[in-house]
């Protein structure tokens, strides 16, 4: 690399190009229509193409921006935000929303070097009593909240 190149940005531009032209990839096997009858892929294109754009414009400043060294990666965030996630998708149908929404708080939590449990607690009962009366009562949606009987 050169040295006045922002790697990060320069990371995370390359990125933002591949995503859109994966995005693009993808949604060229729905048919895009006209601006007058859009058809099911008309959106999804000009979405990633607006992405490529974006990324290849960021490439280029990332060129020519002063240079900074890519930060040190920790692995416990991603770790427990990912065991989060997937802690989600395998809870919620035997768990019900509530006890989901306890579990996945807290685990997320864990994820931070200096944790509070105090406010971990607030924040799980604030999110998940959140969770539950929006997707369950505000909206209708048909999740159980409990876990089956």
């Amino acid at each position: 690399m050169g040295a006045r190149v922002n790697i990060p940005d320069l990371a995370f531009a390359l990125f933002l190009v591949e995503l859109g032209a994966a995005a693009y990839t993808l949604a060229l096997e729905l048919p895009a229509g006209r601006a007058g009858a859009m058809g099911p892929g008309y959106v999804p294109r000009a979405l990633a193409l607006l992405t490529l754009v974006y990324g290849a414009v960021l490439t280029v400043q990332a060129m020519f921006a002063a240079r900074v060294a890519f930060p040190v990666i920790v692995a416990r965030p991603i770790i427990f935000i990912a065991a989060a996630v997937g802690l989600y998708a395998v809870l919620l149908p035997i768990g019900g929303l509530a006890l989901t929404g306890l579990a996945v708080v807290f685990v997320a939590c864990i994820a931070a070097p200096d944790i509070r449990w105090g406010e971990a607690i607030l924040l799980a009962f604030g999110a998940t009593t959140f969770s539950v009366l929006l997707f369950s009562k505000g909206l209708g949606l048909p999740i159980s909240v409990w876990p089956p009987l």
